[in-house]
């Protein structure tokens, strides 16, 4: 059965959500503050968290950062684009304001562990001096570990996968869906720069490469 954390400080919307989990299989933990969840995340490995971000303690925004591994999604008032793109930018794969659809939620659960699952079948990817190790989502280049958001792993993943062919940028923002959501073509640039200079602090090889007006590949 899956473990699902439910971070929510609200009583009412939280004994909602956990009543509803409760019903359709899931094994249900509980965390009212920030604090209460980082500790309850030391102690227990969960299949997915559900996250408010205005907590007492630490906010859902500096949990969101700490959280490696695990399919976050974010339940939350706040519902400016820029409060969305933060938490995606940030690790979250999903953002859900509130008030929500319960069966919404129930379905976005079952894709982030669907997604969860097929992750999981996926051999470790190596080329030349680039290793990603599907087991805890880690890039290694010339062995040393590399710090990647979930956006940034998603991509590289992606990359690695079909690296004998270019990628376009609708398709590989089709294929990152499959991890992270909201990315577009703006962002999806801003993605790989970063992506590029964090590979380059381990190596002088670019190992992403531009197609210009098509999209990217890995350079061969």
């Amino acid at each position: 059965m899956k473990k699902i954390l439910i971070i929510e400080d609200d009583e009412s919307i939280h004994n909602i959500i956990e009543e509803l989990l409760k019903e359709n299989g899931y094994v249900v933990f509980n965390a009212y503050s920030g604090t209460e969840a980082l500790l309850l995340l030391e102690k227990e490995k969960y299949d997915l968290i559900l996250l408010d971000l205005m907590l007492p303690g630490l906010t859902g925004e500096e949990l969101l950062v700490k959280v490696k591994d695990i399919p976050v999604i974010v339940l939350s008032a706040k519902i400016s684009s820029d409060d969305k793109v933060n938490c995606l930018l940030s690790g979250a794969n999903d953002y859900i304001t509130k008030p929500f659809d319960s069966k919404e939620l129930l379905a976005r659960i079952e894709v982030q562990l669907r997604n969860r699952s097929k992750n999981n079948i996926i051999e470790n990817l190596k080329y030349r001096e680039l290793e990603l190790l599907n087991d805890n989502h880690t890039l290694l280049v010339c062995n040393k570990k590399v710090n990647l958001t979930k956006t940034e792993y998603a991509i590289i993943k992606q990359l690695l996968l079909n690296r004998t062919q270019v990628i376009t940028k609708n398709k590989l923002l089709d294929l990152i869906s499959i991890d992270t959501e909201d990315c577009d073509e703006n962002s999806l640039r801003v993605h790989i720069s970063n992506l590029r200079k964090k590979i380059r602090n381990y190596t002088e090889t670019e190992y992403i490469e531009s197609i210009w007006g098509i999209g990217f590949k890995i350079k061969s």
